[in-house]
């Protein structure tokens, strides 16, 4: 269960809050209560969630700063004096990542680091949820799930770069995060979900947004890599993972927290690229259809996340099965092109799943 009172007044910095899971957090956040303010480039994508909830009316304050710039990082988070960090700008796409290595590394390597550079050197900054991927391992393309304690890799620049920032993580929680440091005492964490769905996703090369474009133009969906298996969850799930381990990261025991977190679906819910179309195909209906063509560069075929640590150290784990999240994916999308009110939409979503939290 997600607490009001822990995060009533609470001042939060988001890094990426225009991007799709940051402003479904952002607008968690405030919701709950908690002063938010974000730190990011402009929206991704166009439409975005970001601009069709009006999430900038919710924020203490709205920066727009490229991480990649250390002092522009330091100096904002400087004057917002956070107390928490939840760190999610990054290049988040594989394709991409192919096409401009050198930005991506810079982003997702040096990004991460300046962000905890600046966090070094703010007082006021106690706790650190840095997001990576379920990618940044090395993957064997084995058949079980990987578990936190699996070595680190990644074949490609986005899922290495990934590697690298959980590595850069590490280090600073040894070098200078730690009890005994003289410098400074930020409880670090990195999380690792897997492939998140979700109302409000206009990214390309995507699966759902790309379903959803080509379903909306009544055009077959193209997929490039039909039999990769992957965790897929909706985006509310990784975000109640990270805000529990941040509430756990500013506990009294907080340092044994400190530490990476997978937060994957029922292993169940990792089903092929192409099951998840058919599936959304399903759900659309109107005469969805989906083509194939030939993948462009190398993808893991397999990849599965053991989440065993998140249920039993933060009581973590999955509501929603994959339909049950398809469903609300397509009905959020469904919604919004009738000229639905989709702050109010997403919000009740948010409360629907917290009703389900307190089951749990």
């Amino acid at each position: 269960m997600v607490s009001h009172d822990f995060w009533s007044n609470r001042n939060v910095l988001i890094t990426g809050h225009t991007g799709f899971k940051g402003a479904w957090l952002s607008l968690w956040l405030s919701q709950l209560g908690a002063r938010v303010h974000g730190m990011a480039l402009e929206p991704p994508s166009y439409p975005s969630f970001y601009e069709v909830v009006q999430v900038s009316q919710l924020l203490k304050s709205d920066l727009r700063v490229d991480i990649r710039d250390g002092d522009a990082v330091a100096r904002q988070i400087g004057e917002i004096q956070p107390e928490v960090i939840f760190h999610l700008a990054a290049q988040p796409l594989v394709s991409y990542g192919y096409q401009q290595p050198i930005e991506t590394y810079a982003t997702n390597v040096m990004g991460t680091l300046h962000v905890l550079e600046a966090s070094r050197q703010t007082p006021s900054v106690q706790a650190m949820v840095v997001v990576t991927t379920d990618k940044c391992y090395d993957n064997r393309e084995w058949v079980y799930p990987y578990r936190e304690t699996d070595r680190l890799g990644g074949a490609d620049p986005y899922s290495n770069s990934k590697a690298c920032a959980e590595l850069v993580v590490s280090a600073y929680r040894q070098s200078f995060f730690s009890p005994l440091s003289l410098d400074s005492a930020v409880a670090v964490a990195t999380a690792r979900a897997g492939n998140v769905i979700g109302g409000g996703d206009w990214a390309d090369n995507r699966l759902i947004p790309d379903c959803i474009r080509a379903f909306q133009s009544g055009k077959p969906v193209t997929l490039r890599y039909p039999q990769a298996v992957r965790p897929w969850q909706h985006v509310l799930e990784p975000l109640w993972g990270y805000l529990s381990l941040a509430e756990s990261l500013l506990g009294e025991r907080s340092q044994e927290f400190c530490q990476g977190w997978n937060f994957g679906p029922d292993v169940r819910d990792s089903l092929s690229v192409g099951e998840v179309a058919s599936l959304a195909a399903q759900l659309w209906g109107d005469g969805a259809e989906i083509q194939v063509t030939a993948p462009g560069y190398h993808e893991a075929r397999t990849l599965q996340l053991d989440s065993s640590q998140a249920q039993a150290r933060l009581g973590w784990r999955p509501q929603w099965s994959l339909f049950e999240a398809m469903k609300e994916t397509i009905s959020w999308y469904s919604a919004w092109s009738k000229g639905a009110d989709m702050r109010q939409v997403s919000l009740e979503t948010i409360a629907d799943y917290e009703e389900l939290l307190r089951g749990t």
